[in-house]
């Protein structure tokens, strides 16, 4: 099922490389859309992924895990053509909203399969995914400006499509034959996920996930294209390029984040990369110059994919292996509430001060981020040893 995985995590994420960028710009163009009317986009994407996510998490064994991530797969190339043929800026929302249903699908059960495994490889499969993601979002980003200057703004929607659908015939060919039946197991009881919650440090984890993600959506994916594009000057094709010298810096980190095995240690390096990741991007407004820019996202992807996998790795490392799946879907449901606030409140923070006073609010919320990370809890292992 791995390979799988990684697989589908690539073509799901070249689609979103080559859209990612170019949304911003396609509104704009489309509907003449306001810095907030570009924000609700991953905020209406988020939202259908926190409907979704706590109910995946309780049902994809019963369903089976094949199943439920062909099925998120396609719903998502259904809703990109949808938006694509969308004539109002409230149905483009609405196909948007959907798609993040379909997001959560896919998202919940590929990440609950690469934490369930050894704490040792824990940390490792989790960045081989997120590698194999980056990996995806670095061509698709690098072709985003080209697709949508040179075929038309709607490409890329289609791009995205197709490589959904590539992606869930690649789970369907060759996932095995046992993950897609489903499990025969109890009903889902939400005591359970009350007893996950109670985990010490489970909660502190979601919180500062769900901190990097509101800064993420909110501000680096949506707004610093934007930022790029209105105040710096730079062209569509040398935005594309930001992103994916971005995404490559990314890709570097997560190797190295992925070696780290020791818990204690994947906290430590967890807050050393939001602190960093917070410095960066408070110094975003006085980067000038191709050389200085390109080096400044470099360092940008690095503090992201340094601190990408840790969280999750961790509440991998806190729980039982019975309760990962619970886990690891509301470790998402928070994660998607970041997404959801986020880009809300940074987006109209933007449209009523300037386009670069978000940045300044996401450095912050970083450093908090990064207190929550580094708090010391209280030990588990009592707990663990005795449920195991």
């Amino acid at each position: 099922m791995t390979s799988s995985v990684l697989a589908a995590a690539f073509l799901f994420n070249l689609g979103q490389g080559v859209l990612r960028p170019a949304m911003p710009l396609y509104l704009q163009q489309a509907f003449g859309a306001s810095y907030r009317m570009v924000t609700l986009i991953p905020m209406v994407f988020g939202a259908g992924r926190w409907g979704a996510s706590l109910p995946t998490g309780h049902w994809l064994d019963r369903l089976g895990r094949r199943r439920m991530m062909v099925t998120g797969l396609t719903l998502i190339a259904c809703c990109d053509v949808g938006s694509a043929l969308a004539s109002r800026y409230g149905s483009f929302l609405g196909w948007r909203a959907l798609a993040g249903a379909g997001w959560a699908m896919f998202a919940t059960v590929a990440t609950t399969t690469m934490v369930d495994t050894s704490a040792a490889r824990r940390a490792r499969r989790v960045s081989a995914l997120l590698m194999s993601e980056s990996l995806g979002l670095l061509v698709g980003s690098a072709a985003s400006g080209w697709t949508y200057q040179g075929l038309g703004p709607r490409t890329p929607f289609g791009v995205e499509a197709t490589c959904m659908l590539a992606a869930a015939l690649v789970v369907w060919r060759t996932a095995p034959p046992s993950l897609g039946q489903p499990v025969p197991a109890a009903a889902p009881r939400w005591r359970d996920l009350l007893a996950v919650l109670r985990t010490p440090g489970v909660v502190r984890m979601g919180l500062a996930n769900a901190g990097l993600v509101a800064v993420q959506t909110g501000v680096v994916v949506f707004l610093l294209p934007l930022y790029w594009l209105n105040r710096v000057g730079l062209d569509p094709g040398a935005v594309g390029l930001l992103v994916s010298v971005s995404i490559f810096g990314r890709l570097l980190a997560l190797a190295l984040a992925g070696g780290i095995v020791d818990p204690g240690q994947r906290r430590r390096a967890l807050s050393i990369g939001l602190v960093a990741h917070a410095v960066l991007l408070g110094a975003v407004t006085v980067v000038a110059g191709a050389f200085a820019l390109g080096v400044w996202s470099l360092a940008l992807g690095a503090a992201a994919g340094l601190v990408a996998p840790l969280p999750a790795a961790i509440v991998g490392d806190l729980v039982t292996p019975a309760e990962r799946a619970r886990a690891i879907a509301w470790f998402r449901t928070m994660t998607d509430a970041g997404q959801i606030l986020g880009p809300l409140v940074l987006g109209a923070m933007a449209d009523a001060a300037d386009i670069a006073t978000p940045f300044g609010a996401a450095a912050a919320l970083l450093m908090a981020a990064a207190w929550i990370a580094r708090r010391p809890r209280r030990t588990s292992s009592r707990r663990s040893t005795t449920r195991r």
